[in-house]
């Protein structure tokens, strides 16, 4: 899941425009589109995966169980604040014992795919060293219940809950935790890989670097000086490529591996092109210290100069390391960070303000852009080489109130998702190299500094019982994935 409570406000305060501006469609490879009323595509292309996803302590629970040791989220519930309803994750939506009944809603969906992520506490509770014999057991039964039910895994090694051991030595403002997390990345691909193909390896190092470490709203809560947290920027990229190179090493033949990341998109504010052009700058300045390095090997010379004596320490060789050769690239995409005009002044674009009226989900956060969903892909297939994309992440928090017979109609969710969908569709029917679209998320579950006072999920979950009602917006879904185009 998403950065959720604040995601990216740091973005959207320097940025944005009206999305009734914005909504402009046409060929992205001409200048403006004028009388003629868009077509809807058909169809996604045959092959399409369409899946669900959630990460390990927003839905496992079982935090005491078989050797698991604290994560920082663990330290963190515990704190004070920290949380909106006070709660913690420890049972969360207990996936950890009702896996099968999970992957049996899966299944009622048709769904090809789920995205899930591996506790790393589970698998060495130190965070390095001697790895903890039962650590992988549950991955190994939920693999296996997928396969069974003809339901692709999809493995993400990290979604934010660092062991604890590790953030009292340092945590991410040191290099050893880049280099744990490559030696965890190995045990893990040698073990799950012969069932197991393909390999996430951080979900959304934006979020957890500048919410954890610069606004102190997310686990470890730290607000750290520029310097620091720029070196907290490079450890993470520095992990992603020691974990790719480590997936390669100790994977087996034909797994492929690539990143989960929440791509700061900007949207041209009018579809011309010199407004596109500059949607597709403004994209890789934004991404500066994470997918772009990723992607180029190198910071851009605007980011560095910007951090000046603040810039992060790096070298060459880790450079090199930090854009290893990805197979696919995922993408969190939810709303746009920014839209954007040209500008003929350096640096060739310039933000437009969000109004004060432009609509929101139940998160404040999530404000409406569905056309996020066709610039975020195709920004990023034309700054990069990127043969495969993914769309890990994107989903709606709604309000959710069940009638009495404990169904829920969440037609602004299925509103959402359609918006989105369409969009979408737009980039494969151009070619956008697409594969597949994980719907965050299966279930409600514990959303981060929210508790569980805010749900994502297309299942609803009654916390008191553990039930679970599919909403109107699964049904939405299951129409989607079995015509394989928007219902």
């Amino acid at each position: 899941m998403p950065s959720r409570l604040t995601r990216r406000r740091t973005l959207l305060t320097a940025a944005g425009a009206s999305a009734l501006a914005a909504a402009a469609y046409g060929s992205a490879h001409t200048s403006s589109r004028t009388a003629q009323s868009p077509r809807r595509p058909a169809g996604f292309p045959d092959g399409f995966r369409w899946g669900t996803a959630t990460s390990a302590y927003q839905v496992e629970g079982g935090a005491h169980e078989d050797g698991r040791g604290p994560s920082i989220w663990d330290t963190f519930t515990r704190e004070p604040g920290r949380i909106r309803d006070g709660s913690t994750g420890d049972v969360s939506v207990d996936h950890y014992h009702r896996y099968r009944e999970d992957v049996a809603l899966m299944k009622s969906l048709g769904a090809h795919t789920y995205r899930f992520s591996i506790a790393w506490p589970r698998v060495f509770p130190e965070g390095k060293g001697k790895a903890n014999p039962g650590g992988l057991d549950f991955y190994d039964r939920l693999v296996d219940e997928l396969l069974a039910a003809g339901i692709e895994p999809y493995a993400t090694l990290y979604h934010w809950d660092l062991p604890q051991a590790l953030q009292d030595r340092g945590g991410w403002e040191s290099r050893d935790t880049a280099q744990a997390f490559g030696d965890y990345a190995a045990y893990v691909a040698g073990r799950l890989t012969d069932r197991v193909r393909q390999v996430f390896t951080i979900n959304e190092m934006q979020t957890f670097v500048e919410q954890g470490h610069e606004t102190g709203n997310f686990a470890p809560g730290l607000k750290l000086p520029p310097g620091r947290l720029n070196q907290v920027r490079h450890h993470a990229v520095l992990a992603h490529g020691l974990a790719v190179q480590a997936v390669r090493a100790s994977g087996r033949r034909g797994t492929r591996v690539g990143p989960a990341e929440n791509i700061a998109t900007a949207v041209p504010a009018v579809e011309t092109a010199e407004n596109i052009k500059a949607a597709e700058r403004a994209t890789r300045e934004l991404n500066a210290p994470y997918l772009t390095v990723m992607m180029e090997g190198r910071y851009t010379d605007a980011y560095l100069a910007k951090a000046g004596r603040d810039a992060p320490r790096f070298t060459d060789a880790e450079l090199k390391i930090i854009s290893s050769k990805v197979d696919f690239v995922g993408l969190n995409v939810y709303a746009p960070s920014q839209y954007v005009l040209a500008s003929e002044a350096a640096p060739g674009f310039t933000p437009v303000p969000f109004p004060a009226s432009h609509p929101h989900m139940a998160s404040s956060w999530l404000l409406l852009g569905p056309e996020v969903l066709y610039w975020a892909p195709r920004n990023a297939a034309r700054l990069w080489p990127v043969k495969d994309i993914f769309i890990t992440e994107n989903g709606a928090s709604a309000a959710d109130e069940p009638t009495p017979d404990g169904t829920v109609h969440d037609v602004d969710r299925v509103m959402y998702l359609r918006n989105c969908l369409m969009h979408l569709q737009r980039a494969t029917a151009e070619a956008v190299p697409v594969r597949g679209y994980f719907l965050w998320s299966l279930l409600d579950n514990f959303e981060w500094a929210d508790g569980y006072a805010t749900r994502f999920g297309l299942v609803h979950v009654d916390y008191a019982t553990q039930r679970r009602t599919p909403k109107l917006s699964a049904e939405f879904y299951r129409e989607v994935i079995s015509r394989n185009a928007l219902a």
